[in-house]
């Protein structure tokens, strides 16, 4: 007597096939969508940070963080800024007194941004990194028009598909050009090369950013781009 063999049938492995399908298109959606909202959301901080700091100058006419008179408005600013019309420090300096932590409380203590107004810690940014202020980023002796002037907002931690379509939004998508530039991070939240307080328009990763964006799945990058 021959024993019966049992097994799956071709339908039953197409309806799984298919089952496996649309789990894989789900996760794969979910990671876009993620993607999606970690764009948007540092669109937005770059965006909102520009209005922010217009108002400011509208209401009391001065940068804030710069503002020589802010220790008359508010008790909480001991030390003001010197109201040279720069904000001086670096964008994720850990000084209290520095200017770009006083430029936080001070758009705080104004409620033109969110956060405690008992601290000048820069704000989060959508993907764990740092979004803080400068006067500059680049360094212009390493070629021509590879720096930004003026007062400058950067972002850390973007990863390199994250970082190409933020400069595809609000700029050319190079990361060398335009109004936005970007430089490769040495690992989180971290930077090629020292900048110092007074060092203002030091480089910020790197001498030279790259001409195309590295989207490896762990490349990061240092986003910048002047907002006034």
């Amino acid at each position: 007597m021959r024993s019966k063999q049992s097994g799956f049938t071709l339908v039953e492995i197409a309806i799984v096939l298919v089952i496996i399908g649309l789990l894989l298109g789900g996760v794969l959606k979910g990671q876009e969508l993620i993607n999606s909202a970690k764009i948007k959301g540092i669109v937005n901080d770059l965006n909102g940070l520009s209005t922010a700091v217009y108002a400011y100058q509208d209401r009391y006419k001065a940068l804030p963080g710069d503002d020589a008179l802010a220790g008359t408005r508010w008790t909480a600013i001991a030390a003001p800024g010197n109201g040279n019309a720069k904000i001086e420090g670096t964008f994720n300096s850990a000084t209290a007194t520095d200017e770009t932590l006083l430029f936080w409380r001070e758009l705080r203590l104004a409620n033109l941004v969110g956060g405690d107004i008992a601290s000048g810690t820069q704000p989060q940014n959508s993907v764990g990194g740092v979004l803080g202020v400068q006067a500059g980023a680049g360094d212009p002796t390493v070629g021509a028009n590879l720096g930004l002037a003026g007062l400058v907002a950067c972002q850390t931690n973007l990863l390199g598909r994250v970082a190409e379509a933020v400069d595809n939004q609000l700029d050319d998508g190079k990361p060398n050009a335009g109004a936005l530039k970007a430089w490769k991070q040495s690992g989180l939240v971290a930077l090629d090369g020292g900048i110092t307080a007074v060092d203002i328009t030091a480089k910020v990763g790197g001498t030279v950013p790259d001409a195309t964006y590295v989207d490896d799945g762990s490349t990061m990058y240092t986003v910048c781009k002047t907002i006034l």
